[in-house]
């Protein structure tokens, strides 16, 4: 095939526990990762001019080699020694910088679409090898749906799918630097009540427990981006009042999700964060189980 589009979905973080920093400077952690609905869209297509060409729809997003979405290519294309040329158009939808694997979720995207469009013949494991070289989120974006990754990220087991419900995402006007939040957390000083129960919030999802998993959802990175941005607290008490489940930070942040049983709960939420002041952007979706 000369072209292909693919869509690059988002994720959230049920859970999300650091055990401890290593001596390499690496953190091992503990997380429940959740694929949601809300995707970024991309075309990637054969050219005869040699080279890698990425476009996008937001000016300050690079389009070299500092876009993860060329790293991917260029990854597969030395490898293979495939001569002829990509374009690839990238649609951003996932918010920039907001703990939701928007870009490794590009690139993990990148390296299916030119894996199939050139026959490689690399099986989903083979190309989650290759993506951890990328970012520690890639493998996991390679995989989807719903699964606890350890290690640095990249060690990965399925788990039960999330139950129906609805998730509401707001990310205020902020920049949450990722390296900020992890070298301010002191992972091994962290007494054990600090830590989440990741295990319980699995025992949850087998029982297919909505409200008991929302009651256990924790996320240790909290500890360091709320008290840096308390906005990320105002958001999540408007969602519980405004009727979620539980409420909490994704990744390092700055989005927080909301979860709701109700559509019409849902709804409701939306448009009050949609017309106040605490979130710049604001979407509602739902989780995402299907695999490739």
């Amino acid at each position: 095939m000369d072209k292909i589009q693919l869509k690059a979905l988002a994720k959230i973080n049920l859970g999300l526990d650091v055990l401890r920093r290593r001596e390499d400077g690496y953190h091992e952690v503990k997380m429940i990762m959740q694929t949601i609905s809300l995707c970024d869209e991309l075309e990637i297509q054969k050219t005869k001019q040699s080279g890698i060409q990425v476009r996008t729809n937001l000016h300050y997003l690079p389009t070299n080699e500092n876009n993860l979405v060329y790293k991917a290519a260029q990854l597969l294309m030395e490898e293979f020694r495939i001569e002829s040329g990509l374009s690839i158009r990238l649609q951003k939808r996932i918010p920039v910088a907001a703990g939701m694997a928007g870009g490794s979720s590009d690139a993990a995207a990148v390296l299916w679409g030119v894996n199939q469009m050139y026959g490689l013949g690399l099986s989903k494991k083979a190309l989650m090898e290759r993506g951890v070289r990328l970012g520690a989120d890639v493998p996991y974006c390679v995989l989807r749906g719903t699964a606890l990754a350890e290690g640095i990220g990249e060690k990965l087991k399925i788990l039960p799918p999330m139950p129906k419900c609805y998730i509401l995402l707001a990310k205020p006007g902020i920049s949450v630097s990722t390296r900020f939040v992890y070298e301010n957390l002191h992972a091994n000083d962290l007494s054990p009540e600090q830590h989440p129960d990741v295990d319980a919030m699995i025992e949850a999802m087998k029982e297919k427990n909505l409200e008991l998993l929302a009651s256990r959802m924790g996320n240790v990175l909290e500890l360091v981006t709320i008290p840096a941005h308390p906005v990320i607290e105002e958001i999540k008490k408007c969602m519980v009042n405004a009727g979620a489940l539980g409420a909490m930070m994704s990744g390092s942040g700055p989005t927080v999700f909301g979860i709701f049983d109700s559509q019409i709960k849902a709804r409701k939420a939306y448009h009050a964060m949609k017309t106040g002041r605490l979130a710049k952007q604001v979407y509602l979706t739902v989780p995402y189980n299907v695999r490739r």
